[in-house]
């Protein structure tokens, strides 16, 4: 944040009128980033998701200051850049990370209850998702996950497996192994021992005594995770629309478009 702050300031000290400063933070509030500058109106925030040059999503972030013409303008480079923008408001994790971050911590419950990191992947893949949450954090780096939880206290349930798991420099793809091991640099995880052995230490310590999931079980968890969330989100004016956020989640997080979305489904229950 500070980083940030001192960053934006120096360039407003020399950067004409008209420049828009725009940041790609995925968990930063950019009102606090906005704050710290000559010209709050002139700040947003430009959320794109990875990999950059294949994800379509785009979520624009609307700060309390911002003015219409720069988020005008923050809408039509996105349509420029071919992504498909929608409008945030400021939160921790914006409409697609935060709901990540809420049907990741049902993962992380049933890990630590019984459930393998393959189990809740493979579940999800059969649901429609284009890959299980476990293989999406080895694929973006566990570092980035691990860095937030250090942010912000534990205020309900805390399960350590993933941070055990960074302790070690475990962080995906990029290290070689994170949840699943990547021998000779392979792109598809195979379980390993190690973790299977951290999750049951875990387990242990917490006094779990370990309980079998269906696969429907695992994926009605998740989804009704996604889909309270998502009511949150919108009840806090964040999310314009229930549309908008299935639109995040299809398009930014794999979500099987022929679903509808969280959203849809849960209006069609």
């Amino acid at each position: 944040m500070e980083t940030k702050k001192s960053l934006f300031k120096k360039l407003s000290d020399i950067c004409s009128s008209t420049v828009i400063f725009a940041t790609n933070t995925s968990y930063l509030n950019i009102n606090e980033i906005a704050a710290s500058t000559p010209h709050p109106e002139r700040v947003i925030g430009l959320h794109f998701f990875s990999p950059a040059h294949i994800m379509k999503l785009l979520e624009v972030i609307k700060t309390d200051t911002v003015s219409n013409e720069v988020l005008a303008t923050g809408f039509t480079l996105g349509k420029r850049l071919r992504k498909v923008p929608v409008l945030s408001g400021v939160c921790d994790g914006f409409i697609g990370n935060r709901i990540l971050a809420n049907y990741r911590k049902q993962c992380d419950y049933m890990l630590e209850d019984g459930a393998a990191p393959q189990e809740i992947d493979e579940a999800l893949r059969n649901f429609g998702m284009a890959m299980g949450p476990f293989e999406m954090q080895d694929m973006a780096g566990l570092d980035i996950g691990w860095a937030n939880r250090k942010r912000l206290a534990p205020q309900e349930r805390y399960v350590k497996i993933a941070d055990k798991l960074c302790e070690l420099g475990r962080f995906g793809q990029k290290t070689g192994s994170g949840w699943y091991e990547y021998p000779n640099g392979a792109r598809k995880g195979v379980p390993d021992p190690i973790v299977e052995q951290i999750i049951a230490d875990e387990r242990a310590a917490a006094g779990i005594t370990p309980q079998m999931f269906t696969m429907q079980e695992i994926q009605t968890r998740i989804l009704d995770a996604m889909i309270s969330e998502g009511q949150k989100i919108l009840d806090e004016g964040i999310a314009r629309s229930a549309s908008d956020i299935d639109m995040v989640m299809i398009l930014g997080y794999g979500f099987p478009r022929w679903r509808g979305g969280p959203m849809f489904m849960a209006s069609n229950k």
